[in-house]
């Protein structure tokens, strides 16, 4: 499934590519900062024969067009819903976020509630003291100047692919590298437009944290929807906000010790579980 070939809709003058596989009720995965469709594919491999399993990457990332505006956390929510729309999938969804893409995934469970069938936070980002930071503009100008600078350098060609190579083996350690084919690496991650958009996502990562804090104030999650929060690793201090997180949203509590960050390559098998922990009963194991 490695790679697997999808297709590309146009959402706002973006060309999003888009990967559907299975059938079944709909499941839709984001990923963290920066990763792409592919980075799922141990997950989507186990959920397929019971999941409608639905990945795309954000503008920049991977195969898609460049972004047109930069991120937010509104702006991520509706991406998710269109990105539905233009598959033709417009029922309630069990959504699935990685690390940033919780923040995304949460937005969607409470901008559009009635599309939502359930919701799992896969290691979350969380930041229990997010507030609004000022200069957003300067910020974000900064952001493309350097983008444009490195871009001008060559710096994407010669080190992006290397540089996601090392963060991989540094993140899950013994567990493995980065088990995409190196092409497949080059081809989504050596461009400007893969540096710029992860650049804007972690230059904007601050935002959305504290849009997502006023979200929360303003929009209940439905009434009975079905929330896991899966947390990897064994750090304490992490292990305690993950933890408050779950039961701030009411939220199934579940752990995946062996586990580094990238829990989506290092134990699919306990997302995968979880995603189907909070959709309808299927038989048979996953």
């Amino acid at each position: 499934m490695t790679g697997a070939p999808g297709a590309f809709v146009r959402i706002g003058d973006v060309p999003h590519h888009v990967v559907v596989e299975g059938a079944g009720p709909v499941c839709v995965l984001t990923p963290g900062l920066g990763m792409a469709w592919f980075d799922w594919d141990p997950v989507a491999e186990l959920l397929a024969p019971h999941r409608t399993v639905v990945r795309f990457d954000r503008p920049g990332l991977g195969l898609s067009g460049p972004a047109a505006v930069e991120p937010s956390l509104t702006g991520e929510a509706d991406r998710i819903a269109q990105v539905l729309d233009a598959c033709g999938l417009t029922g309630p969804a069990t959504v699935v976020g990685h690390s940033l893409g919780g923040f995304h995934a949460e937005g969607f469970a409470r901008l559009h509630p009635a599309r939502t069938a359930g919701l799992v936070l896969v290691d979350s980002s969380v930041e229990p003291t997010a507030r609004p930071r000022p200069a957003k503009a300067v910020r974000t100008a900064v952001t493309r100047v350097a983008g444009r600078g490195l871009s001008a350098a060559g710096v994407p060609y010669a080190l992006g692919p290397l540089g996601r190579r090392a963060a991989y083996r540094l993140t899950r350690g013994r567990r493995g590298g980065d088990p995409a084919p190196y092409e497949l690496v080059r081809r989504t991650c050596s461009t400007s437009r893969s540096l710029r958009a992860m650049l804007a996502e972690y230059a904007t990562y601050p935002d959305l944290a504290a849009q997502l804090v006023y979200v929360r104030r303003q929009f209940l999650l439905p009434e009975g929807l079905p929330v896991t929060v899966l947390a990897a690793g064994t750090d304490e201090r992490w292990l305690t906000w993950q933890l408050a997180l779950a039961e701030e949203l009411g939220a199934a509590f579940r752990t995946a010790p062996q586990a580094s960050h990238l829990v989506l390559l290092d134990q699919p098998q306990d997302v995968a579980e979880a995603a189907l922990s909070v959709g309808p009963a299927v038989s048979g194991p996953c």
